[in-house]
């Protein structure tokens, strides 16, 4: 099993279908087009969230248990990630720290769960890194309305924020083999780039 992490806007979901496309197995996709929570929380952050927090660790929960359940599939995020969004949310006062401590019980006992599966690890985790300034267009150009930073609504210093937290949430996985790609170098779309990264992917395969 390999897992893509990485800001929102580094590009996972398009790394995870060229991998799985590679690899010949099954890509495993975050809910966030049929997730009814995710808009509301980029109106109202404050409200929404503790909530979207619990959607997501249940829904990363879900899915991961039938990643391990399967052999050969790759991952576009996966539950190792999502504390770091919600200490990101706690330190931006979207969620308070009661609702924190409830969080980490929930994400320990279901972990703890994980822990206990035969197979409780990933192969690989893909770190896809890059500059702020190309995650950003990343945003922008897939379209989302509700993920457009503008002056009033403050997702600028949210994506600042969180992409200034990546760097140790790398340095700190500890959970298996992993690998940092600066997804700034490549576009996998042409061939000769996706040759270079796969082979770095596949490279790292191997050495595990």
């Amino acid at each position: 099993m390999i897992i893509l992490a990485g800001m929102i806007g580094s590009g996972k979901t398009t790394y995870t279908l060229k991998l799985s496309e590679e690899l010949g197995t099954e890509p495993f996709f975050e809910p966030v087009d049929e997730n009814p929570i995710l808009d509301k929380y980029y109106e109202d952050p404050d409200r929404y969230g503790f909530a979207l927090q619990i959607y997501f660790l249940n829904k990363r929960f879900a899915l991961i248990k039938e990643a391990y359940a399967n052999d050969n599939n790759v991952l576009d995020r996966s539950i190792y990630e999502d504390a770091l969004f919600t200490k990101v949310n706690v330190e931006d006062g979207n969620i308070t720290e009661t609702e924190f401590a409830i969080y980490l019980d929930l994400l320990d006992n279901m972990m703890s769960e994980l822990d206990s599966l035969q197979k409780s690890s990933p192969d690989l985790m893909v770190y896809l890194d890059g500059s702020f300034d190309h995650i950003m267009d990343n945003i922008k150009k897939r379209g989302r309305d509700f993920e457009q930073p503008t002056a009033e609504n403050g997702l600028l210093d949210y994506y600042r924020h969180l992409y200034d937290s990546y760097g140790d949430w790398y340095a700190n996985y500890d959970k298996g083999p992993k690998m940092s790609i600066y997804t700034d170098h490549f576009d996998i779309h042409k061939a000769e780039d996706w040759e270079t990264v796969f082979a770095q992917i596949k490279k790292a395969i191997e050495r595990r």
